[in-house]
């Protein structure tokens, strides 16, 4: 089944080309199936790119998911032309009586900031309060999963030092989690950070269970014993040429900056990267998807949360 995206999305025609299957609301419209309702709250300042790679995760599913783009009305994207945000996202404001069945929580290049000092970090804070009682489940990656595991559970960032930029081996710690379903027992995961979670503070907390970690890249996978609230700190959507550009994005802004690790053959930049994670990052995506949304969530909607 297919993704239910806006008729004039951009990201439509990537898709497309790529032969997944995408319905518009005007076909959606004459389905008689209720779908799965999905909001993406989108923090990343290139916004189409990060829209495009969640749709590809999303799409390969049986089940037909609706999508709603959010972000966040207190911090202007200087990146994004306004004109795409009013045509295809909406505000908190517009949305906060709506129930969900799935949410997406981004990340954002903000790390090195205290969460205080984010520009829409109080606006952040009242949309992850508002999660508990109106969506199901809510999947955060990267930065975000840091700001709700901070939000939630008090756990702290803390600096590296240096960016941990590549693609790492990680292990499955909970084989029989069905987020890792299908998983092998090592798997490979990009990553691109400058902050890490303590693996020692989420074996602190009662309420979360630690699902797999990596010998460098450390902490990867936390649920919530009610698996309300999944959090990654990796990317599993990253297209191929994301770690590139944006190690050649860092080099010109002049920052001293290493290789992404495991990525370009032999450590070459010249040579194109060999994807080794697209297949785990679609698997925890659909597994998400498919056992902490769809089969859990209320078929009636408006029960979420009550």
């Amino acid at each position: 089944m297919p993704i239910n995206i806006p008729d004039q999305l951009p990201s439509k025609g990537i898709l497309e080309s790529e032969n997944i299957f995408v319905m518009t609301e005007c076909l959606a419209v004459h389905q008689d199936i209720r779908p799965l309702r999905l909001l993406i709250l989108n923090l990343m300042p290139t916004k189409i790119v990060t829209e495009t790679q969640l749709l590809r995760k999303l799409s390969n599913s049986p089940l037909q998911v609706e999508i709603e783009f959010l972000h966040t009305i207190s911090y202007e994207s200087k990146n994004t032309d306004p004109e795409h945000l009013s045509s295809f996202y909406t505000s908190f404001h517009d949305i906060r009586d709506k129930n969900y069945d799935g949410m997406i929580i981004t990340g954002a290049p903000v790390e090195n900031l205290g969460f205080e000092d984010v520009d829409y970090w109080p606006e952040l804070c009242d949309i992850m309060e508002w999660t508990k009682y109106n969506v199901h489940s809510t999947l955060h990656i990267c930065w975000g999963a840091q700001a709700a595991l901070y939000y939630h559970h008090g756990i702290l960032k803390h600096p590296l030092g240096v960016k941990l930029s590549g693609i790492f081996r990680h292990k499955v710690l909970r084989p029989q989690s069905p987020l890792f379903r299908g998983f092998d027992d090592e798997f490979y995961m990009p990553h691109s950070r400058y902050t890490c979670i303590y693996e020692s503070d989420i074996h602190s907390a009662s309420e979360l269970v630690l699902l797999s970690v990596s010998d460098e890249a450390g902490v990867f996978a936390v649920k919530t014993a009610d698996n309300r609230r999944i959090y990654i700190t990796g990317h599993p959507e990253y297209d191929s040429d994301t770690l590139a550009l944006e190690y050649s994005r860092d080099l010109k802004k002049g920052l001293e900056i290493a290789i992404p690790v495991n990525y370009f053959p032999n450590d070459d930049p010249s040579l194109k990267p060999i994807v080794n994670w697209r297949a785990n990052g679609q698997l925890l995506y659909s597994n998400w998807l498919n056992y902490y949304v769809y089969q859990e969530t209320p078929y009636d909607i408006n029960t979420i949360g009550s």
